[in-house]
């Protein structure tokens, strides 16, 4: 099993470098102001899906945080 999990992520892997290499040329992004961000595609995507990450997990936090205080208070009690 330990193959295949392996296996499995070697070609995700490859697959996304492969999209990496595909995607390199540059894109702008344009903000108000005229502010204007020019980067390779490939970084924009992660970036966006990086801070997409991030947001999801600062929202589930708070949910996190007060169950592990909950259970932690009803262990006491028991």
């Amino acid at each position: 099993m330990r193959i295949v999990t392996r296996t499995a992520w070697l070609l995700l892997f490859l697959l996304l470098l492969a999209f990496a290499a595909k995607n390199t040329e540059l894109v702008a992004l344009r903000f108000y102001f005229d502010l204007v961000w020019q980067a390779p595609l490939v970084l924009l995507l992660f970036a966006f899906f990086a801070a997409g990450a991030l947001f999801g997990v600062l929202a589930v936090l708070g949910t996190v945080v007060r169950q592990r205080r909950e259970i932690l208070h009803l262990r006491r009690e028991a």
